[in-house]
């Protein structure tokens, strides 16, 4: 049964993922072996996927204002000013 208590690095699991691939290829696995080496995979995988998600996010911008603790569609309140400015 796989390890769960500590999450994995992306490159701890992109290595479980790759001897796990190399072992059911090659046919030796015993069938037996076959489903913890799966579910040990599919927590590798999830991992992988969980890591590559969060460079995607940093990457399309919205990591930025989350971790400054501003909502993604907050107006600036620069434009408020210029919106009161303008009625007045």
């Amino acid at each position: 049964m796989p390890d769960v208590s500590s999450p994995l690095g992306y490159r701890e699991a992109y290595a479980k993922l790759s001897r796990i691939a190399a072992e059911l290829e090659s046919g030796e696995a015993d069938l037996d072996r076959v489903l913890p080496l799966l579910e040990e995979a599919k927590a590798a995988y999830a991992a992988c996927h969980e890591r590559i998600e969060a460079v995607r996010a940093v990457l399309a911008g919205n990591w930025g204002a989350e971790t400054a603790g501003m909502q993604v569609d907050q107006e600036d309140p620069d434009d408020a000013l210029d919106e009161e400015d303008e009625t007045a």
